[in-house]
């Protein structure tokens, strides 16, 4: 066989190969995937629950709740992402957020950039909207807590084996008096073999 020959059908074979497409099935997203060592969903979610149960079973809970007589308000101030990949913190961010609002234990006040969207309605409102629909100024509800937290990562590696390490720290603050009500941390650890 000459080399033009095979070169041609390893060709052809790798074009019929790449033609091929793909099977996409859809899943339960509660199903657990993990296809590697990375940060999922599923790592989102799980944390996102077990820290929010952990924060509400702090002292700090009971105590707001007999002295204030109201469900305390929070505000996600910021959750920086320090780990060595690029983990969607927005997404981390929500499932905190539904997993507090699920328990019906805190209500969440809007972030700062979202707040000013809402404001710039409100004043849309006044100038487009019937005078009994209008939303009025000066009804928002101020935040009493700010969360504030990290996540990081540690990774250690030897030949055909990886162990990658996340610990996402939480912090809970009385935005009043500065202090901090509640310190949460939850680890999770994964291996890969190569």
């Amino acid at each position: 066989m000459s080399k033009w020959l095979i070169v041609a059908l390893m060709g052809l074979t790798f074009l019929s190969a790449c033609s091929r497409n793909p099977v996409v099935n859809r899943v339960d997203p509660n199903q657990e995937f993990a296809l590697t060592d990375r940060w999922n969903a599923t790592d989102s979610r799980l944390v996102a629950q077990e820290m929010m149960q952990d924060m509400m079973a702090f002292p700090w809970y009971n105590q707001w709740l007999r002295e204030q007589g109201s469900t305390p308000k929070v505000i996600v101030q910021n959750i920086r992402n320090l780990s060595h990949e690029s983990i969607p913190v927005e997404t981390f961010i929500n499932d905190i957020k539904r997993a507090a609002l699920q328990q019906g234990s805190v209500d969440f006040v809007a972030s700062a950039d979202v707040r000013q969207d809402i404001r710039e309605e409100r004043f849309d409102q006044g100038d487009y909207a019937r005078p009994d629909t209008q939303a009025q100024f000066g009804q928002e509800l101020g935040a009493d807590f700010a969360l504030v937290g990290s996540i990081n990562s540690f990774v250690d590696a030897h030949r055909n084996r990886r162990v990658t390490s996340y610990q996402v720290d939480l912090m809970l603050i009385n935005i009043e008096t500065n202090q901090q009500v509640w310190l949460g941390q939850k680890k999770i650890q994964k291996t890969a073999r190569f």
